[in-house]
């Protein structure tokens, strides 16, 4: 998987995750913060955290980080199967 493609699939996590439950399109703004901290952090316990500060700093709601760690680990997976090479 190109990276562009990882990034497109990170995007369309993130939108079907609807962690607010405000529509698969509401969460363009974060999308783009969340794949970027993605590219900065491997650690995913790190990630969720970064995931949720991202959200509560959007919509001033703390989500859970079970749900933050879970796909923090799916948007980790994309990355590292992008990056990885034949």
């Amino acid at each position: 998987m190109e990276e562009s493609q990882a990034v497109g699939e990170m995007i369309k996590i993130i939108a079907k995750w609807d962690p607010f439950k405000y529509g698969e399109e509401f969460y363009e703004t974060e999308a783009v913060d969340v794949v970027q901290a993605v590219y900065d952090e491997d650690d995913p316990a790190l990630l969720a955290k970064r995931i949720q500060h991202i959200f509560e700093t959007s919509f001033e709601q703390t989500l859970p980080i079970d749900s933050c760690r879970e796909v923090a680990g799916q948007l980790l997976y994309i990355k590292n199967s992008s990056s990885c090479t034949l």
